[in-house]
């Protein structure tokens, strides 16, 4: 987190993160006049190491993290973020240490279009049969979604990344019975720099948002990335 981003330009920014090499590197700005006309903190700038995104759920929390631990407090009760994909609020929670955010709306839902599904399928090394199920879950980085049968499913898989091209790809499978999570999660995004991300915010918010819509979860739930 790079809590003073002013005056650096967007090619400036994007080597920056390019160095750091790490999933995100996250630039804070002051609000532009129609962000802090809308109740924003601060705008917020997300880059991998190879281009911008307009949110991610982690570096989100990061970001806001870092910012009250330098010293700054939220014009009101919540924390207020202008991001590229819009406004996002980040709630304190019962646990003083945690933060969670308002997941941003879907932009895009409904079944993977065949000429999708098959390049993912190939890439991932999945027969047709493995995917239970497929959705777009795009709340901004244009995820979709895949799931699977189970988390040992999941677990195994071993992707051909070139193969994956520029799709963004989260997979995910039910966990045994007795397990302390509920889904095993995966994320797949060569095509930034990215070949798989450890923990991904973003997805696991439009997962939760289509696993609830169509009855497949509980509203709450915990979920197991980067194993």
């Amino acid at each position: 987190v790079v809590l003073d981003g002013e005056g650096l330009s967007d090619n400036e920014m994007q080597r920056f993160a390019n160095w750091t090499n790490l999933s995100e590197t996250t630039f804070v700005l002051p609000p532009t006049p129609e962000g802090a006309a809308g109740g924003a903190d601060y705008r917020l700038r997300i880059f991998t190491p190879d281009r911008e995104l307009p949110f991610a759920g982690h570096p989100t929390l990061g970001s806001a993290r870092a910012w009250l631990a330098a010293g700054n407090t939220p014009r009101g009760d919540v924390i207020v973020q202008e991001c590229a994909a819009g406004l996002v609020c980040v709630h304190p929670t019962d646990d003083d240490a945690a933060l969670a955010f308002e997941a941003p709306p879907i932009l895009r839902s409904g079944d993977l279009a065949p000429d999708v599904l098959e390049p993912i399928t190939t890439g991932l090394g999945l027969h047709p049969d493995q995917v239970a199920a497929h959705q777009w879950v795009d709340n901004g980085p244009g995820w979709a979604a895949l799931l699977l049968r189970s988390a040992d499913e999941v677990l195994a898989l071993e992707p051909t990344f070139a193969a994956l091209g520029a799709h963004k790809v989260g997979v995910l499978g039910p966990a045994p019975e007795g397990s302390e999570h509920r889904f095993e999660v995966r994320a797949f995004v060569p095509g930034i720099g990215v070949p798989e991300d450890p923990v991904t915010g973003s997805l696991n918010a439009g997962i939760a948002m289509w696993l609830r819509a169509t009855g497949q979860a509980p509203a709450s739930y915990v979920a197991a990335q980067g194993a």
